[in-house]
């Protein structure tokens, strides 16, 4: 049945003639082979710098074809994490961390930081292992399983980290020149004992400065060379760590050298004198020696001239290093915390309390610092991170969802086995006094780990130099990276303000290659700030907060995702549960409070305002993130919660269906009816905005999407919060039929109807409008809805606007159920409103009691917890005024008239097939559709177009006699002047007049009145009249609210 003449202007290598059936479908759904072969093709984008360093080349420039990822586990992810793990902690703090915690709370210590990090490891193998891992690592990993506020939010504290740690790293590896490798080089010096410590602060300070200058220019000018020298370092670290074992084990038989000089109990600094006895003799004479001078007067070594301590307490050296068979263990085995300045005591050595003075306080060993487990915490918690180098490498890995998990745990699993033994090795071989001796002043100003390396200390020094300058030059090369992956990402998901974009173009983009330069200076200038503090150990607990932020967020994505079961979540690492990611989360948050609950404080704070502005700002396009999928399961559980039964008259409150008319350019006609519904949302309620657009579905469905979007884009300018339904009909009245009918969803359906009023319905000749009026009102009080008609909503006030006094003013006339109570007060509640008094007004007639009414209201009221003003109007009885009847008059003439003036449905089919007889070349089968449809009712059907060949059975003779038929208009004038009035409609006039003279005397000057709103006749013929009634009810009001109740009670005087 497929003629080939017909086939040969296609595409035949596009439409395959076996997929003939599908062909008209495959520019929108591709063949399978084609999904494939471009998800072959896909290259994944590296944070590890490496498409960098490759742009730095003009050979490598111009070459198209990308390189195959091809590194394995070791090399991809298993070193790269062993460097970024192992770091300045390790080789400048752990020996006094054992010291001041002990063996027992060391490992502890050990234990909490790495049971976090392998928690958080399982975490981020799972959702690594779900897909693909582009730039950005954790970031992206959190952004697209929790949502781009939270994704944003740890990002930006991950970076922050990130920044800091570059910071630390620098901060010890100046520690390490300044202290260790060249003492001489310190540009400030202490005038005193007391002023030591600031003058160290400032030459961190200067040099730390001018080694992050150099390492941003290292990085500036070429990612490749930190790469080159990144196996340096992590030769370094390991020879390091290598050495501290050979040094710990040799111990055994051949402790090394370095004795340390005691005072009675106190540690001496050694590096003042050179023989650690009180006495030295030269040439068979004794004399005193350099300590004696040090703790004497010049000049006169007697004791009474001699520091008091000095002269009751003896002076002994023992070994720093008893050697790991020495039972030093038992000693190291317990906690011994210090306070700030307190010196440095050695339990089991004999001492005699006395007052030195405090000249000589500068020759004990004294701890800098309060010390706390909750400080060690913080301070050791850094040598545990740095367990997503391997995620961020993901686009260089030949198998990344087999590399990431195997290579990250094994790399944390080999950390903490590191951690752990060299927890013991300290405890076991090093003196307690020396352990907590952070600076190694007891050693001759030697590093303390460095003294028990074998074959040298200088393996250390040297070693751990290398290795916390290679640290720290790969933060300040990551860092900027993270950066750019969070802003390109952000860039194209969020629509940021302007200063965030410039903020973020600024520091987003860079060289031309890639490099994000400016990204870089803004790194640099946070650091800075980490280099001013000037103290590794205050620094350290910075990092950690931003860090555990980030590792609680990988934590509750895999709880969030595991629970939630999406179809989506398939990891591929499959030794995971959700229960292990909570712990890991509670853990991360157990150990912030526990470092430092201020600092803890604050980087949540820092979170939570970036979450609130991402949030702020809105997601442009879906992310499929979990957080969506808590929402929808959280929406879901309690859509079937709310379908129990219909809500308490406690909890009732107005949910919203808006009805909008929409203009032919799909623009909003009355935008203030959104601004009012906006107002009346201090309820908390659900608001839907609806609008039908004319039409049949399939030919409308575009101009449908273009209203949505305009009522969207009305609703965020009005600040609405809600959903939008637009519902396409043939009839407008149709369509708000089924508005009402399928609003909503379960528990969640709107109860109270809001729509504008049908103005000028008086001047147009066509009914549709205020019968769709009238018709609606009637399906509301059908389907037991309240309802609200804002009249004269031009001149409601806008949001901007706020009033600083007047009234809103209630006329009670007929129980609702409450409504006319409720209204004002949500309305009050709002800034606008907020200034208003409320003035409620009953009506009394002649056999009622109108100050027991008054008493009885104002009772009521109180009960109610309503602040109101009560007046009771009185209206008598009086006879029909000419005015009413004059009203009813006209009201009835014009009526009759505009019925006259309508033509029937047979009249009006006889005009156009009268007029296609006439002029058969001029109408066409569209116009004689609009034709017989102009001034048609939308209670009647539009007149079907008649075949293409129309038989005719009319002469011209019957044509001229149909048009003498119609001039009878002076007779039916004469009818409409002889009209009277029907005296039911007289009393209904009367009352609106009346009632009406009431309302104006009393609210004419009132900010807004509310007013029962009359229901609609039953019998439809006096439709129109009912409308003439309710303009002259609202006659004379600025800004007038018709309520009407939905059957139900809807406040209540208990609690």
């Amino acid at each position: 049945f497929l003629n080939s003449a017909d086939a040969a202007p296609k595409k035949n290598d596009f439409y395959d003639r076996n997929l003939a059936l599908f062909e008209e479908e495959l520019d929108i759904r591709p063949k399978v082979s084609s999904l494939l072969s471009r998800l072959v093709s896909y290259t994944n984008i590296t944070q590890g710098a490496k498409e960098h360093e490759e742009e730095e080349s003009a050979e490598a420039s111009r070459r198209k074809t990308p390189k195959s990822p091809n590194m394995g586990t070791l090399m991809g992810v298993y070193l790269p994490c062993l460097q970024n793990i192992f770091g300045v902690i390790l080789f400048l703090r752990l020996t006094w961390i054992v010291g001041m915690a002990g063996i027992m709370q060391s490992l502890l210590i050990v234990l909490m930081c790495c049971s976090c990090t392998m928690l958080t490891a399982i975490s981020m193998s799972a959702i690594a292992t779900n897909g693909v891992v582009p730039a950005g690592g954790a970031y992206f990993m959190i952004s697209r399983s929790l949502g781009p506020e939270f994704g944003g939010a740890v990002g930006l504290c991950f970076y922050l980290g990130t920044t800091f740690a570059s910071a630390m790293y620098i901060l010890g590896a100046i520690e390490i020149f300044l202290k260790y490798l060249v003492p001489q080089a310190a540009i400030f010096h202490a005038t005193d004992t007391l002023g030591s410590d600031s003058a160290m602060l400032n030459n961190m300070r200067v040099y730390g400065s001018i080694c992050l200058s150099l390492m941003a220019v290292v990085v500036f000018v070429g990612v490749k060379y930190v790469n080159k020298l990144a196996s340096l370092f992590l030769a370094c670290v390991i020879i390091s760590i290598v050495s501290i074992y050979a040094g710990a084990f040799k111990s055994l038989t051949h402790p090394p050298e370095f004795p340390i000089c005691m005072l009675g109990n106190r540690t001496l600094v050694r590096d003042g004198f050179d023989v650690c006895a009180k006495t030295v003799i030269k040439g068979n004479v004794t004399v005193p020696s350099q300590l004696s001078e040090s703790f004497c007067l010049p000049g006169n070594m007697s004791s009474a001239h001699c520091d008091d301590y000095f002269n009751q307490n003896n002076v002994t050296e023992i070994q720093s290093i008893p050697g790991l068979g020495s039972g030093i263990i038992r000693e190291n085995m317990w906690s011994d915390y210090q306070r700030k300045g307190e010196i440095l005591e050695k339990a089991g050595l004999q001492s005699t309390d006395a007052h030195g003075a405090m000249e000589n306080f500068g020759m004990y060993v004294s701890a800098d610092i309060a010390t706390s487990f909750t400080l060690l915490v913080g301070i050791f918690f850094p040598s545990a991170t740095g367990i997503m180098a391997g995620s961020n490498r993901s686009g260089d890995l030949r198998d990344a969802q087999k590399s990431i998990p195997v290579g990250t745990i094994l790399a944390i699993t080999t950390t903490s086995l590191v951690y752990f033994s060299s927890v013991v090795l300290f405890g076991s071989c090093i003196e307690g006094v020396v352990l907590r001796d952070k600076f190694g002043d007891a050693v001759r100003k030697n590093l303390v780990v460095g003294t028990l390396s074998w074959p040298s200390p200088w393996v250390i020094v040297i070693g751990s130099f290398f290795s916390t300058v290679g640290a720290g030059l790969q933060s300040l090369t990551g860092a900027p990276r993270l950066l750019q992956a969070i802003y390109t990402l952000l860039m194209t998901n969020l629509s940021l303000s302007l200063i965030l974009n410039f903020w973020f173009q600024v520091f987003g983009h860079g060289k031309t290659n890639g490099e994000p330069t400016w990204a870089l200076l803004l790194t640099g200038l946070i650091a800075e700030l980490g280099i001013l503090i000037a103290s590794l150990d205050m620094v350290a607990p910075i990092l950690s907060m931003f860090f555990l932020m980030c590792y609680l967020f990988v934590n509750l994505a895999c709880a969030v995702q595991t629970l939630l079961r999406t179809p989506n979540w398939r990891p591929r690492f499959k030794y995971y549960h959700w229960a292990l990611s909570f712990l890991g989360m509670s853990m991360c948050l157990a150990l912030m409070f526990i470092s430092s609950w201020y600092y803890a404080l604050v980087a949540m704070v820092i979170a939570g305002m970036i979450y609130k502005y991402i949030e702020y700002q809105g997601a442009e396009k879906e992310w499929g993130d979990g957080i969506r999928g808590l929402s929808l399961s959280a929406a879901r559980y309690a859509l079937l919660r709310l379908e129990v039964g219909p809500p308490h008259t406690k909890n009732w409150r107005p949910q919203l269906l808006v009805l909008l008319k929409l203009d032919e350019d799909l623009h909003v006609k009355y935008p203030r009816l959104l601004t009012f519904a906006s107002q009346l949302k201090a309820g908390k309620g659900l608001t839907i905005v609806g609008s039908v657009v004319q039409g049949n579905f399939l030919d409308s469905y575009g101009e449908m999407q273009a209203a949505e979007q305009a009522i969207k884009n009305m609703m965020e300018i009005e600040r609405v919060k809600g959903f939008c339904q637009i519902v396409v009909a043939s009839k407008v009245r149709e369509g708000i039929v089924h508005l009402i009918q399928s609003c909503g969803l379960g528990g969640m359906k709107h109860n109270t109807v809001m729509m504008g009023w049908p103005y000028g319905w008086r001047q147009s000749e066509d009914p549709r409008a205020w019968k769709t009026f009238i018709n609606t009102v009637r399906c509301t009080t059908a389907a037991h809805l309240a309802l609200m008609v804002p009249k004269n909503v031009s001149f409601y006030p806008s949001n901007h606007e706020r009033f600083t006094d007047g009234n809103i003013d209630v006329w009670w006339i007929v129980h609702d159920g409450g409504m006319l109570m409720l209204l004002p007060f949500l309305l009050k509640l709002h800034k606008v409103w907020k200034k208003c008094q409320m003035r409620i007004f009953t009506v009394a007639q002649m056999d009622d009691n109108s100050i027991q009414m008054k008493k009885d209201l104002a009772m009521f009221l109180y009960q109610l917890r309503i602040e109101a003003e009560v007046e009771v109007v009185e209206m008598h009885d009086s006879d029909i005024s000419a005015y009413t009847y004059e009203r009813t008059l006209m009201m009835e003439q014009r009526s009759q008239m505009l019925r006259q003036m309508r033509l029937s449905s047979a009249e009006r089919q006889r005009e156009v097939l009268h007029t296609v007889y006439l002029h058969p070349s001029l109408i066409d089968r569209h116009s004689l559709v609009r034709m017989g449809s102009l001034y048609s009712d939308e209670e009647e059907e539009v007149v079907e177009a008649p075949p293409e060949k129309v038989q005719m059975t009319w002469t011209r003779e019957k044509c001229e006699a149909e048009r003498r038929n119609r001039n009878n208009a002076p007779e039916n004038f004469r009818e409409l002047m002889s009209l009277k009035p029907d005296q039911s409609n007289v009393r209904r006039m009367h009352t609106a007049v009346k009632l009406n003279e009431v309302i104006v005397n009393r609210s004419h000057d009132a900010r807004l009145v509310l007013l029962n709103m009359p229901g609609p006749p039953r019998n439809t013929d006096g439709d129109e009249n009912y409308m003439e009634f309710l303009e002259v009810l609202t006659e004379g009001l600025e800004r007038v609210l018709l309520v009407r109740g939905g059957g139900r009670e809807v406040i209540t005087i208990y609690s």
